[in-house]
């Protein structure tokens, strides 16, 4: 299927649009692929876009003083990432955002998203439905992290996500349990 038509299911699947609507939407937004380990934001360089994954798997994750890798998030098909503070405020990149596999995706800048919304108001009603999705995640993972134990965050995850078990390695896994890679494997035996 043409990866235009991907973004304009995915959209329809809340608001049905014209076909001139449909036109003046699908011209803001640019394609692009990326090979495993390639990066779409990098910490400290401003982020235009905020990305729409056709296919493929990206993480995103800031690197602490000593070196470690803490993983917020992971977008695979259908997900919507950025480093929405710095795309929202125009500032320099906090995240890094890479692919953990070959990806496909579609860049929206912000001005190009103001635009639509101002044009086609359903438009403001779906990012702002997007948006409050992505907050409920990131506020229902953070309460995982503070409220449960290792054993149900990793069986949440392998409940909810499953596809998404298969496709990460280990070590990023555990990264975003925020246990060891030990700990993960006695819990996966």
């Amino acid at each position: 299927m043409n990866t235009y038509l991907l973004l304009r299911a995915h959209i329809e699947e809340m608001y049905p649009l014209t076909d001139e609507e449909w036109a003046f939407i699908s011209s803001k937004f640019i394609y692009k692929k990326l090979k495993k380990h390639q990066f779409l934001v990098q910490k400290d360089e401003l982020v235009p876009c905020e990305f729409w994954v056709v296919s493929g798997l990206l993480k995103a994750y800031t690197i602490d003083d000593q070196g470690k890798e803490h993983l917020l998030q992971f977008a695979m098909e259908n997900y919507w990432c950025s480093d929405y503070y710095a795309y929202q405020n125009k500032l320099p990149a906090i995240l890094y955002i890479d692919c953990i596999e070959p990806s496909e995706f579609f860049c929206l800048k912000i001005e190009d998203r103001e635009l639509i919304c101002e044009q086609i108001p359903v438009m403001a009603n779906f990012f702002r439905k997007k948006s409050n999705y992505g907050y409920i995640a990131l506020q229902q993972r953070i309460l995982s992290l503070l409220t449960e134990t290792t054993e149900q965050r990793y069986s949440n995850l392998v409940t909810k996500f499953p596809q998404l078990v298969q496709r990460v390695p280990k070590k990023l896994l555990a990264s975003y349990l925020g246990v060891t890679r030990e700990t993960l494997s006695r819990l996966k035996a």
